[in-house]
């Protein structure tokens, strides 16, 4: 019934709407609606996180079989809606003086968070494409908001290039996939490839895998796609960078699971052993890079990229057979949602800090403590977390991850991870060494805006609820992975 699909589909109108909406309103408002604007946008992305709850338990596919609601792409709906509201109270004292065009930033932003949930849904290999493209723009143009930043723009002009280029690849594989199953639909091309041993299929369905994987693998930052993203982080905006540090990353998770899970089960193993290969990689570079980074934005992108290695490994150990709790899937949703406010939550306290103080410098974190003494505390709560040490929201996600690996014998997947976890100590407890250990040059008290005051306690909150109380993140796991069964 088309009113039923309109009630399925509610979280997209909504954030369609207040996109739109807020165009509007900037045009009316002009320059005295600026802080009217940020409300607007909290209100709209509190109403699509209503709206997603409300459709919780729904599995239907819609629009001929290109979309699906599930629990699987709900989940990623709730990440999509907490990442905009976290990030929409940091931009709003961010952004005061840094650009005269707020109302266009929370429109575009509104609209990157729909290109998140619509990602989250993409059933077919053409909405899959879609998505991403709308996600891909938006993102270039938020990199580049700050006008008058030559940083800002060096970034948005190279994220643009390596996206080109990596969106032309992924569309050849997807191409590819449609030209041998003869389908847009996942489904249809796993019954395709189920019913086939034409070895040609085979090997131009390997290849056109190999060909999705990096363009998937840029907007996750895997390596070898991972150039872009150091320059990116430092150069956007900050709250910017927050958000393709854990958005864009969390969506491109979604599309890579549900394509490998759903379209490609018929060579899992094939592709397994690709990713073992490239998570390897991608979290030793990104660790070993990171210990000589002295600006903080370019170490937690190094950080990122690690971080994606690590989510990785649940992929490849992915087993759903039988109820083990290490099933691999369900661990990369722990990791993934304790991801969101860990990663989140570092990046608002070096926002706080970059907004009062211009520092963005690892060794202008001396005295941090003394100067302020809430976002120096809860940086050591955030880089445990980073790092997998209890009690905190990473180490349940760690937990789970490489108990993945372990339960399915890549031992030496999980040394290396293991290994590289240990090593991320030492990057980030290098700026918490600054903040409690030097003399600060500088004694003046920083402020921190009640808003971003109050996303950092949320995070932090968040992040060790999670420890001590992870029930109810494991069941909201377990039912989201419905999506295989």
């Amino acid at each position: 019934m088309p009113d039923v699909n309109f009630l399925l589909i509610l979280p997209e109108l909504i954030l369609a709407i207040f996109g739109m909406l807020i165009l509007v309103a900037d045009l009316i408002w002009r320059e005295k609606g600026h802080n009217a604007l940020a409300w607007l946008t909290l209100l709209g992305f509190a109403l699509a996180f209503a709206a997603t709850i409300s459709i919780w338990g729904a599995s239907v596919a819609l629009f001929a079989g290109m979309y699906v609601v599930d629990l699987f792409s709900t989940f990623f709906k709730l990440l999509a809606t907490i990442t905009g509201i976290l990030i929409t109270l940091v931009s709003m004292d961010y952004l005061r003086g840094r650009t005269p065009y707020r109302g266009d930033f929370f429109a575009l932003f509104t609209f990157a968070i729909l290109a998140m949930v619509m990602m989250a849904s993409s059933a077919s290999l053409l909405m899959i494409y879609l998505s991403i493209e709308f996600l891909s723009y938006m993102s270039y143009l938020l990199t580049g908001f700050l006008r008058e930043d030559k940083k800002s723009n060096e970034a948005a002009i190279k994220y643009f290039l390596y996206g080109a280029i990596t969106s032309a690849v992924m569309l050849y594989g997807l191409s590819l996939l449609y030209g041998i199953s003869g389908s847009l639909n996942l489904n249809d091309i796993a019954r395709a490839f189920a019913s086939s041993v034409d070895p040609t299929t085979r090997v131009v369905a390997l290849a056109s895998t190999a060909l999705v994987i990096a363009g998937l693998g840029f907007k996750i930052s895997l390596v070898p796609f991972h150039q872009w993203a150091p320059d990116v982080y430092e150069g956007a905006p900050t709250p910017i960078t927050a958000f393709l540090s854990v958005g864009s990353k969390a969506v491109g998770f979604a599309v890579l699971l549900r394509v490998a899970l759903i379209a490609l089960p018929a060579f899992q193993s094939n592709w397994a052993q690709l990713l073992a290969v490239i998570s390897i990689i991608t979290m030793t570079l990104g660790n070993l890079v990171a210990l000589r980074q002295t600006n903080v934005k370019r170490m937690l992108a190094y950080s990122s990229i690690a971080q994606a290695g690590y989510i990785l490994i649940g992929l490849v150990a992915l087993n759903l057979k039988g109820a083990s709790p290490f099933a691999g899937l369900n661990g990369i949703l722990i990791y993934l949602f304790a991801y969101l406010f860990t990663n989140l939550g570092a990046f608002i306290c070096v926002i706080a800090i970059e907004n009062a103080t211009g520092i963005v410098e690892i060794s202008q974190y001396a005295g941090l403590v003394k100067r302020a003494p809430l976002v120096a505390a809860l940086f050591v709560i955030f880089f445990l977390s980073l790092a997998g040490i209890p009690p905190t929201a990473g180490f349940i996600g760690k937990f789970f991850v490489f108990g993945a690996a372990l339960r399915e014998g890549y031992l030496f997947l999980a040394a290396v991870a293991v290994v590289n976890s240990v090593i991320s100590v030492f990057y980030y407890f290098s700026v918490v060494r600054q903040a409690f250990f030097e003399e600060a040059k500088d004694a003046t008290p920083i402020r921190i805006a009640p808003a971003v005051t109050f996303s950092l306690v949320v995070s932090a909150a968040m992040v060790l609820l999670v420890a001590v109380w992870p029930e109810p993140l494991l069941n909201l796991a377990a039912w989201s992975m419905a999506m295989v069964k």
